[in-house]
């Protein structure tokens, strides 16, 4: 028999981790830092959820010690529109638990600036029914020819081929 043990990691209690990081959490520093991670992470989540599509995406968090959240974001407008958002952001973090009372905008030139790659949100438009469809027809026949006549003739073949 083999008396040697396969070389799975496992903890220094002889116990296999349960996650990846598991480890890291086997001592007070690195408990630490993976406490710290985990709060980053999820101040991340929730001001991603409070802030507008096109400036969550490009809003991160530099530094968290509570009562001051540091928020880093690549331009000056990206941070003037924050500035703005800040006293609302603020209340919406402190009613989900965190004891916020100051965010503080840095603008960081070296991160990347959205463009043509940035995710834009997911288009919300369901397709027009039979019911809206008969209507659309309706005013088509009573409208006098011009551009709203246009308009509709256009969205009507648009729908229905």
């Amino acid at each position: 028999m083999n008396r040697y043990t396969s070389n799975r990691s496992r903890s220094p209690g002889g116990r296999r981790s349960e996650t990846p990081l598991g480890w890291l959490g086997h001592d007070a520093r690195g408990a630490g830092v993976l406490a710290t991670a985990r709060r980053h992470l999820q101040i991340q989540q929730a001001i991603g959820a409070i802030l507008p599509p096109t400036l969550g995406v490009v809003c991160v968090v530099a530094k968290l010690e509570p009562p001051r959240l540091q928020l880093a974001v690549p331009s000056a407008a990206h941070a003037a529109k924050l500035r703005q958002l800040a006293p609302r952001i603020v209340q919406a973090l402190n009613t989900q638990g965190w004891n916020l009372n100051e965010i503080t905008v840095r603008v960081q030139a070296g991160m990347p600036r959205p463009g043509a790659k940035a995710p834009r949100p997911p288009k919300e438009a369901q397709p027009l029914g039979p019911t809206a469809l008969g209507a659309f027809e309706t005013l088509q026949e009573s409208l006098r020819p011009g551009p709203l006549a246009d308009a509709v003739a256009k969205l009507l073949a648009h729908h229905k081929g």
